[in-house]
């Protein structure tokens, strides 16, 4: 029997043309492991610690890849994400195929590809947001395997590009104001000496002739329309901030309390609820008091006006976090603004009421009196209905603004 075996073993050997013998380095092997795990490791961080959300899908629409700023531009959690959502409930109906199709196309950025593609994106909330959309087929030989896409999110973007436009229009206001109110000052200066003659010629022949009922009634219209004339003469020169400023640390809330102290015993606040709402912790602030009352006046007055002697003043006063400004609030009950005459009612001489009622300076001239303060003013109209004006005024002034 040993010797059978022994045979039967040199016969197996002669059999085989060679026998090859694989001497493996261990610690060489764990190595190259340890580095495959590393890298996939970084990789999963680098995608989910991305700006960008990236989303990828297989051809289903199957989410596969769902990161941190995903989670943030859409709503959704990773979990429902990679759970039952589909890419296609990311778009608009119908958009998904359509982003397909011009990944395919060869004209947006190359073969299965994407780029700089300005799309809708829907959230989870269903609110849509502009998006800016960089994707790409994932290919495994010709066959389309999935699809990866950088979703940008641009709606920090169209806000600072909607501040940039709006402080543009402040600057070309400011410029407005300016050009204006110089030539107002002109005006104003050529018109008061002829205008004073006016009134007091009349009132000389007023005092000093016998005149008929007929005469005396031209007379004193001439009289009312003169002084009416001077009463817009005072404005443009007000308007064209041609008096002695004087800007000292004072308490808004007093300002503004005493504004409506002025003001709440006019016939015309009787039927009028005055709320008010004052934050003690504000600091006093570098402002012209004359000016500031001239402002709050003549917005409580327009206020006033729009609600016909009858609704609801709500004032308030308060700070908001870290942004170095106090800011008033005057809203109302009344009929609001028509929304195509909001834009410019900070300019002059434009009015809505009738002729001889308003002659269009006052919001210029409070515009004029808050910008010079370094603060902002703005209008706009209430859901609930009524006009709501918005005053910022910084806290502090690292130089005298006003001389």
């Amino acid at each position: 029997m040993e010797k059978s075996d022994e045979n039967s073993k040199k016969s197996n050997y002669n059999d085989q043309d060679a026998i090859v013998v694989l001497d493996f380095d261990l610690p060489s092997l764990f190595r190259y492991d340890e580095k495959r795990v590393t890298s996939n490791a970084f990789l999963r961080k680098l995608i989910h610690s991305a700006a960008d959300a990236i989303i990828a899908s297989d051809m289903t629409g199957k989410i596969i890849i769902f990161n941190k700023a995903a989670t943030e531009v859409s709503g959704y959690s990773k979990k429902e994400a990679m759970g039952d959502l589909n890419i296609r409930d990311l778009y608009p109906p119908g958009d998904a195929q359509e982003i397909m199709k011009k990944m395919r196309s060869h004209e947006y950025g190359g073969d299965g590809l994407l780029k700089g593609y300005k799309q809708m994106a829907i959230r989870k909330d269903g609110i849509t947001i502009p998006i800016i959309l960089n994707a790409s087929i994932v290919y495994e030989g010709d066959k389309e395997v999935a699809s990866i896409g950088f979703f940008h999110d641009m709606r920090e973007a169209k806000r600072l590009e909607c501040e940039i436009e709006k402080m543009q229009i402040q600057l070309l206001q400011a410029e407005k104001m300016s050009s204006l109110g110089k030539l107002a000052a002109g005006v104003a200066h050529q018109l008061n000496n002829p205008l004073g003659g006016i009134t007091l010629f009349t009132q000389l022949m007023l005092e000093e002739y016998d005149l008929n009922d007929d005469a005396k009634s031209d007379l004193l219209k001439i009289q009312r329309d003169a002084e009416r004339c001077s009463s817009i003469v005072k404005e443009l020169l007000e308007f064209a901030r041609q008096t002695k400023r004087e800007v000292k640390l004072q308490n808004i809330n007093k300002i503004v309390g005493r504004t409506l102290f002025l003001l709440r015993n006019q016939s015309i606040f009787q039927n009028i609820e005055i709320l008010e709402s004052y934050d003690n912790n504000i600091p006093e602030i570098p402002v012209d008091i004359q000016q500031l009352n001239h402002v709050f006046m003549n917005i409580i007055l327009n206020a006033a006006d729009a609600m016909e002697g009858s609704g609801v003043l709500d004032i308030k006063t308060f700070l908001e976090d870290n942004d170095g400004m106090v800011h008033i609030t005057i809203a109302d009950t009344g009929t609001g603004i028509p929304e195509s005459t909001l834009p410019s009612i900070f300019e002059p001489f434009f009015t809505t009421k009738e002729e001889g009622k308003g002659t269009g300076l006052g919001l210029s001239m409070a515009y004029g009196i808050v910008e010079s303060h370094k603060g902002k003013i703005k209008a706009e109209n209430r859901p609930e209905g009524g006009a709501l004006f918005s005053i910022t005024l910084p806290l502090k002034n690292e130089a005298q603004f006003l001389s």
